[in-house]
């Protein structure tokens, strides 16, 4: 029996290990500011997409909750005056787990004020290529994608065509009158398998109804965006970054949203951070990015699984 083993080889843990100083020889070098924030949230994000788990506070009333993102607390910090800043830390999202997801897992995440959202990608790509060595890039917009692989535009389609098109695509036995729902499926199952695997995919201009906590803007054709992007590379999503959101009025209406949604699917409705809506106000214009880690090191060590790249996964815990 050998499941008191790590799953990941020596060499993988090295090459993690490597990985992790280069990451941080790049943001030093930039003078980026590591930080470091609790694990333990008073409040989680109200994503219906993620869910957090839930911890007993310690000193025994009540609830708290594992970090999904170190973003709310990082974004305290960007309002208090703290600069660019970047960190290396563990998150948790309950129900995860398959060939790409640990429910325990690594995030790089860091901001960047008074950048602007291309300059954000430039160093997106070139984080990634520190693992994956270099490759070739593609600027797309969520409609161009759209267009080539599900031929609609995603801003303009009713709900009847989206359905038609993920039923031509996908063997489906549900049926919803959330657009979004079939948007993000359209987007994970039939456009995504379709990006170049060789090549370091940027999807950018999402429709304002996926704008989470970034700001909306007009394209060329007038419809309303979210000023946010996804990287891809390898088969695998491991970037998610944003020109980041700062009215507080408006992350309340949208957290309403959240709750609303959540509420018909029959999902918990979390807390809403009150830290965060008092710092909105002070945050200063900026951009932001998440990175799965493991994932990059799954590249770096062409791993199929992220079991592969992390020494003991939910099942030898």
């Amino acid at each position: 029996m050998s499941e008191w083993r790590p799953s990941a080889d020596i060499t993988a843990l090295g090459r993690r290990a490597q990985l992790l100083s280069e990451i941080r020889h790049f943001f030093a070098a930039r003078g980026v500011l590591e930080v470091d924030t609790p694990l333990l949230a008073s409040a989680p994000v109200t994503d219906p997409n993620i869910e957090a788990i839930t911890a007993q506070s310690p000193s025994g009333e009540g609830q708290m909750y594992l970090q999904t993102s170190p973003e709310f607390t990082m974004k305290r910090l960007l309002a208090a005056g703290s600069g660019p800043i970047y960190q290396i830390c563990k998150a948790f999202r309950r129900g995860e787990r398959g060939r790409r997801h640990n429910p325990e897992f690594t995030m790089l995440e860091w901001y960047r004020p008074g950048m602007r959202l291309d300059a954000l990608i430039d160093e997106v790509v070139a984080v990634i290529t520190l693992a994956s060595g270099s490759a070739d890039v593609a600027l797309l917009t969520y409609q161009k994608v759209f267009e080539l692989h599900c031929h609609l535009n995603p801003h303009t389609a009713s709900l009847a065509e989206l359905k038609v098109c993920a039923r031509r695509h996908l063997d489906l036995g549900f049926d919803s009158d959330d657009r979004d729902l079939w948007l993000q499926l359209l987007m994970s199952s039939v456009v995504e398998p379709a990006l170049d695997p060789t090549q370091i995919s940027i999807v950018y201009d999402f429709p304002e109804t996926q704008a989470a906590l970034a700001k909306i803007a007009v394209n060329g054709d007038g419809h309303p965006v979210a000023r946010r992007f996804e990287a891809f590379f390898a088969g695998m999503e491991l970037a998610n970054g944003y020109d980041e959101l700062r009215d507080a009025n408006e992350l309340v209406r949208r957290i309403g949203d959240d709750h609303r949604r959540r509420g018909l699917s029959g999902q918990d409705l979390p807390p809403i951070d009150h830290y965060l809506l008092k710092a909105m106000p002070c945050l200063p214009e900026c951009t932001g990015v998440a990175i799965g880690f493991d994932r990059l090191v799954m590249i770096a060590c062409k791993a199929e699984r992220i079991d592969q790249v992390i020494a003991f996964p939910l099942e030898r815990v």
